[in-house]
């Protein structure tokens, strides 16, 4: 008899895929929706280390620029009113404000400073909506991937137990697809959220790394433009 029994152990597909087939319409759909969810994730997470790379470097040869000693507006005409840089446009929306501020005798309007810390502040909330987005996805992900995956093993061991109840049978043949079909579920949650979880609390901490550099340089940038309003 247990000879028998392992022998039909043995003819039954154990495979992902095999383990997915035999799975009920309701596990499947959780399957999916899972894997989705880990399609999305990456795509968002390579997206995001391609994007934050290229702003540390393109802040790293705006910074380099914009300390060389070249007249501020001379840099400006060089980059124009609308550069390609997240930290070229911070300096930028300060410059424009900086230029509006100046009246046709060569004098400035009242509150200049306040205007141009105020534009580009709105500059860097522009660009840490840009940089951010996508993130919350990631933390969504992370945090209800398990639960998702856990609904559909839950689901899976309730319809194994009514299979057993049905055969009255509680061989292996019978007891491991269902228990197996299950937990594949709960898998695919935590393949799914374990990326998702860690790679969002680095980038979240490189997002806030880039926009604390570009706040540096709008208060340092500040600074210049007030010795100027002084003088």
């Amino acid at each position: 008899m247990e000879a028998e029994t392992l022998a039909l152990a043995q003819e039954i597909d154990f495979s992902l895929w095999g383990l997915f087939a035999r799975a009920t319409l309701t596990v499947k759909l959780v399957m999916l929706m899972l894997i989705a969810a880990s399609v999305w994730a990456w795509a968002i997470i390579i997206d995001k280390l391609i994007v934050y790379r290229a702003a540390r470097r393109e802040a790293a040869r705006f910074d380099q620029a914009f300390w060389s000693g070249e007249p501020l507006d001379e840099l400006f005409e060089q980059l124009g009113p609308e550069p390609k840089g997240r930290a070229e446009r911070v300096f930028a929306a300060g410059m424009i404000e900086w230029r509006r501020s100046h009246r046709e005798d060569g004098g400035l309007i009242a509150n200049a400073q306040q205007r141009i810390d105020r534009s580009m502040d709105v500059s860097i909330q522009k660009e840490a909506e840009a940089l951010q987005k996508g993130l919350p996805i990631l933390a969504t992900v992370g945090s209800t991937a398990p639960f998702i995956g856990l609904f559909g093993t839950v689901f899976g061991i309730m319809n194994a137990f009514i299979e057993i109840a049905e055969q009255q049978n509680t061989s292996l043949v019978v007891v491991a697809p269902g228990i197996a079909e299950a937990l594949l579920a709960t898998g695919l949650g935590l393949l799914a959220a374990i990326p998702a979880v860690i790679f969002y609390n680095k980038l979240s901490a490189d997002s806030d790394r880039i926009l604390g550099g570009y706040e540096s340089f709008a208060d340092e940038f500040a600074t210049i433009l007030s010795r100027q309003l002084d003088s």
